[in-house]
């Protein structure tokens, strides 16, 4: 069995358990996978198969390649590559290394999903078949929101309902991609002052995706304090 035969049976493998979705977008009316709910299944079946996936990163390209780890033909071939174009982040306040690792996560996820065959029917159920609502000019009514200036400070465009979904998964995505960065727990208070008037906006928009994230800030305090 070659390389594609054993990644064709892993999909069907992945196929046949019960994943369960954790991110939830309650404006489309949808559920996705995040990372953490496919990645761990992958992994065992793929020590069941005998394949082992690595992900690398270049300056132009991400890559995930797949070895056939029981290969022992020279004849057949032992390995399969997918690769995605490399990308930018600039999250105000962030240092580089934060942009980077914010661009090595999606990345990462995405060619994942790419290689399993992992299609998330109910986002493109949600989105198919609608025009795209054209975006409100930002006006003096409607200023950007920023965090204050510094370090941990999430810049958001103004919130407008058509584009409602982008803006809560930016200020949801940073703020967790912040937290994850954190070494101490006065991090974790500074991330919150510096971007209150953000908070206080997801909280007034979408209150479940505010509960999620403050159980995100209460998460990582714990973690932090070893509790």
């Amino acid at each position: 069995m070659n390389v594609y035969r054993k990644l064709q049976q892993a999909r069907l493998k992945l196929q046949s358990t019960q994943l369960k979705k954790s991110g939830k977008n309650k404006f489309a009316g949808y559920e996705y996978f995040e990372l953490g709910d496919f990645l761990p299944t992958i992994q065992t079946i793929f020590a069941e198969v005998g394949l082992c996936g690595t992900v690398s990163y270049g300056t132009e390209l991400a890559t995930l390649t797949i070895v056939d780890t029981d290969a022992t033909d020279a004849t057949q071939p032992n390995f399969v590559v997918f690769s995605s174009p490399m990308s930018t982040a600039e999250l105000k306040g962030c240092h580089a290394i934060q942009n980077l690792g914010a661009v090595q996560t999606y990345l990462r996820r995405y060619l994942w999903v790419n290689a399993l065959e992992i299609v998330e029917h109910d986002a493109l159920d949600a989105v198919t078949g609608k025009d795209d609502p054209k975006k409100a000019e930002p006006t003096e009514t409607s200023p950007r929101i920023v965090g204050k200036g510094g370090e941990w400070q999430i810049d958001a465009p103004a919130y407008t309902e058509s584009d409602a979904i982008s803006w809560l998964n930016l200020i949801q995505d940073s703020t967790e991609m912040f937290l994850g960065m954190c070494t101490k727990t006065d991090d974790i208070m500074n991330i919150f002052k510096k971007n209150k008037v953000l908070f206080d906006k997801v909280k007034e928009v979408d209150p479940e995706t505010f509960t999620k994230m403050m159980d995100k800030f209460t998460e990582t305090k714990n973690k932090i304090e070893g509790k």
